[in-house]
């Protein structure tokens, strides 16, 4: 009987453990996107289940799969498992179904992905002028936010916080006045507002996820075949 080669049981192992790292990476970017200040506070104070974030929860849970996958596909190889070897290879052929399918859909509802984004930060912008308790969280989280990016204001700029301005003005203030700044209600602040900031900043870290789906669907078919090589060796063994 033939037994299994050794030089593609090593593959296999590197192959998953790579495999692993990917849905990790995967994983922790889609995580950081759906939980993170822009995320939980910014685009979802009242709906979290809008639908910039479906392609985002998708990935999610695909990356949570590739790492048991990974980690089922490292055991087959090492015990010759030809269960966990099967399961390996259904497992994958699903994901990757999955992955098309969700790369063909993210494609063809892009433009209506952006209109959802853009949406929900014009309803948004509203919440910057309330007086209402309720909105403090997402006040203080943009304003933090503003900060950050350097702009003020969600779409209109400063006018954007209403009588609020006077409470938030300094996440707004330029350090020193040039080009970008602007003065307001004697303030010298940042002219732009954080609409185009936000906006890029999202569609920047969607399309680092997508890339990453996209270059593992690859990888994944590699797996495929690998795992049919070694499935093969263990039965002729």
């Amino acid at each position: 009987m033939a037994g299994v080669n050794i030089c593609i049981k090593c593959s296999m192992f590197i192959f998953n453990f790579v495999f692993w790292l990917c849905g990790a990476i995967i994983l922790s970017v889609a995580i950081s996107i759906r939980a993170g200040k822009i995320g939980q506070e910014i685009f979802t104070p009242g709906d979290a289940n809008l639908s910039p974030f479906i392609a985002v929860n998708i990935l999610i849970f695909v990356g949570a799969v590739i790492m048991i996958l990974g980690f089922l596909g490292c055991c087959g190889a090492m015990k010759e498992n030809q269960f966990m070897m099967i399961l390996f290879f259904i497992g994958l052929l699903m994901i990757l179904l999955l992955q098309v399918a969700a790369g063909i859909l993210a494609t063809a509802r892009k433009s209506k992905t952006e209109q959802a984004l853009n949406k929900t930060l014009l309803m948004n912008a509203r919440l910057l002028s309330s007086t209402n308790e309720n909105e403090r969280v997402f006040q203080k989280a943009f304003s933090e936010l503003q900060e950050q990016l350097k702009c003020c204001g969600l779409v209109n700029g400063a006018s954007d916080w209403g009588s609020n301005f006077q409470h938030y003005y300094k996440t707004c203030e330029c350090p020193r006045e040039s080009d970008s700044c602007i003065k307001y209600s004697g303030k010298t602040i940042y002219k732009q507002s954080c609409f185009a900031s936000i906006s890029h900043m999202f569609s920047k870290r969607l399309f680092i996820v997508m890339a990453l789906a996209f270059g593992l669907a690859a990888i994944e078919v590699l797996g495929l075949i690998f795992s049919i090589v070694l499935y093969c060796q263990m039965r002729k063994k």
